[in-house]
């Protein structure tokens, strides 16, 4: 029998929001929505940020002044939309103003066996207090020191790349639980896995005991790991620092921590658990894994996620080196300017247009999946369904980092798939492609191409093709995330976000049977069947996917398990749909606080119920089975 994955819930974060109930994806499309609905997703950035609070049911700002929605819109609203999206980098992340790079200083020695002079600019951050200085006027100082020194001496300038897609400024996810010196990526992590638990508005209780332990799984990671000082960053600056590395920082850096935190710490699971790699299309890799799972019927939920936080210095230095970044000086020279203004920053990634490079982003994004039946059965929501993910690797290749022709067979075997569940016309005019996107030259001329000639061959001739990275920038592995995440919100509102930073469509970019829009272009809540995301990734790594609507998933549903099944499938989505929006009130109103079970029924193997034939958990309703069927009885004699 087949199984089809269903999304039933998804949440996250990233520069435009809180991904659940759709608030990332009205920030993107907001001056397009009613005043209600702008005014609540207003509110739901505003407590992210800090800037407003909910105290005895009333709304407050930091002065304490109780706010209306109304105060909201009018006082803060620019404020809110200056400090989300694509955006220069903000001191709380670090001072592109003030960047330190290391250099030797020139030291001239002076009486004592350890004094020197040198440039003031040139002392280190972080001074012993053994040590004496002397100001000697004109930049000099004059060093006295009681022994050998072996330190490095820093110099400053400004960052050549000076723009990212930061999470909304004064969000701060490590302070809402224990974070005990958790990197960056994994206080996101907590936040956006708990974000998409709740979102389902079913309690994780009453779906653990409806399933085995070894019926879930979890699969998330990312595509560079934890670089901040905090993970892996730290861990190789800290001795050259003269800081103390900490035993943190080697576990917490791993590639693999965003599933492994979702598994100690916030649901227990007990099943599946893994991290595949696949650079930018990472979490398309991972969300291929799930999907496998839930159609072979291995396992029945499964949450899939990404978490990326590559806004660092050394990051974004790292991608500056290899020509991939929009440095400030090529934007300059590609809009003849000679200084960068705030709304130039903003407008720094330009998908499919004339560009200079990707911008840098992060974000955390993760999607719970589960297979038709148990959908039904819990009365789940349903925001659309995932029949299929394809992976394909590029072959040979010059350039470990060039483009290859892997993307066309993930591209050109999703769009079969769609036409095969949904026939020609829904395929043809009832669907439309979430671009890779990244705002690189090379980019937009090779995946206008796959694009475009997948369209050829399937006999589209007007395929809409959107790429949100151009407001959230490039937020690496979770990209993927990113892309489906927006893209349900099209089936709430209707509207394909366009590409707010296309003024004109680059002449190299290949369009004839593409339709490229910079205004939000208006389809209807059910005018799309189908949308294909894509994700072309370093190294050769290429996956797209096929998500399906939820009015088609719906339909599909009850083809299958019948009209008496889905009439008490609606009866009981009445009571979850309500959870689900209690939830979404408490969190757009900053009272609801991520899931952090830190040693939260610890078990052990004495707790275990062991026979030959199952094994019992505490707290599992089902028993794990040790029944299995021979997989090879072709082989038996």
């Amino acid at each position: 029998m087949s199984h089809l994955p269903v999304i039933i819930g998804f949440g996250g974060v990233n520069p435009a929001g809180r991904s659940s109930f759709h608030h990332a994806y009205r920030r993107l499309v907001l001056e397009r929505l009613n005043q209600r609905d702008q005014q609540e997703t207003l509110l739901s950035l505003a407590t992210l940020m800090g800037l407003v609070r909910s105290v005895d049911g009333q709304l407050l700002d930091s002065d304490h002044h109780v706010l209306s929605l109304n105060d909201i819109d009018t006082r803060l609203r620019q404020q809110i939309l200056d400090n989300t999206l694509i955006r220069k980098i903000h001191p709380d992340w670090f001072d592109v103003e003030r960047m330190v790079f290391n250099r030797p200083a020139q030291i001239t020695p002076c009486e004592g066996a350890y004094c020197f002079t040198l440039r003031k600019r040139h002392l280190p951050n972080h001074l012993p207090e053994n040590w004496q200085i002397r100001d000697l006027g004109q930049g000099q100082v004059e060093v006295h020191a009681p022994g050998p020194m072996d330190v490095i001496f820093n110099d400053f300038k400004a960052a050549q790349v000076r723009t990212a897609g930061q999470l909304p400024t004064g969000f701060k996810p490590g302070a809402l639980y224990q974070s005990r010196n958790h990197p960056r990526n994994l206080q996101m992590t907590v936040y956006s896995a708990s974000d998409a638990i709740n979102s389902t508005g079913i309690p994780w209780a009453q779906i653990r005991d409806l399933l085995s332990a070894d019926a879930v799984a979890v699969y998330a990671g990312n595509s560079i790991g934890q670089l901040d000082d905090y993970g892996f960053g730290g861990l190789l600056k800290s001795p050259v620092q003269g800081k103390r590395t900490t035993s943190k920082q080697m576990p917490l850096g791993y590639g693999q921590m965003p599933a492994d935190f979702v598994n100690a710490y916030l649901l227990g699971n007990l099943g599946a658990t893994g991290s595949s790699l696949g650079a930018c299309a990472t979490f398309l890799y991972n969300l291929h894994t799930g999907v496998e799972d839930i159609r072979s019927g291995r396992r029945r939920l499964v949450l899939v996620g990404g978490s990326d936080a590559p806004v660092t210095p050394e990051v974004i230095e790292g991608f500056r080196v290899m020509g991939a970044l929009a440095e400030d000086k090529d934007l300059m020279s590609l809009d003849g300017l000679s200084s960068l203004s705030d709304d130039d920053y903003r407008r720094s990634s330009r998908p499919f247009a004339h560009n200079c490079g990707f911008t840098m982003g992060e974000s955390s994004q993760y999607l719970v999946l589960c297979d038709d039946s148990l959908a039904v059965e819990l009365g789940a929501q349903v925001f659309g369904s995932v029949p299929g993910v394809f992976i394909n690797a590029d072959g040979h290749k010059k350039s470990i980092s060039a483009p290859g022709i892997g993307n066309y067979l993930t591209l050109g075997k999703t769009a079969s798939l769609v036409r095969t569940i949904l026939g020609e016309q829904a395929l043809r005019e009832r669907s439309f492609v979430q671009a890779h996107g990244t705002s690189t030259p090379q980019n937009r001329v090779t995946e206008s191409h796959v694009i475009n000639e997948t369209a050829r061959a399937f006999g589209i001739e007007n395929w809409p093709v959107a790429a949100v990275k151009s407001y959230l920038g490039h937020s690496q592995g979770t990209a993927g995330g990113d892309q489906l995440s927006l893209s349900l919100g099209v089936w709430k509102y209707g509207l394909i976000p366009g590409i707010h930073t296309l003024d004109a469509v680059a002449e190299d970019v290949h369009q004839s049977h593409l339709r490229f829009e910079r205004e939000h272009l208006e389809v209807g809540t059910e005018g799309m069947d189908a949308v294909l995301l894509n994700s072309k990734g370093f190294g050769g790594n290429n996956a797209s996917a096929a998500v399906l609507a939820p009015h088609v998933t719906q339909a599909m549903l009850t083809r299958k398990h019948g009209q008496k099944a889905m009439d008490g499938y609606r009866e009981r989505l009445a009571e979850v749909q309500q959870t689900a929006l209690e939830y979404d009130q408490e969190a757009s109103l900053g009272l609801n606080r991520p899931t952090y079970l830190f040693g939260h029924q610890v078990l052990e193997g004495e707790d275990l119920q062991i026979s030959d034939r199952e094994i019992r958990v505490p707290g599992y309703q089902k028993p794990i089975s040790l029944e299995m069927e021979n997989p090879f009885k072709d082989f038996e004699s």
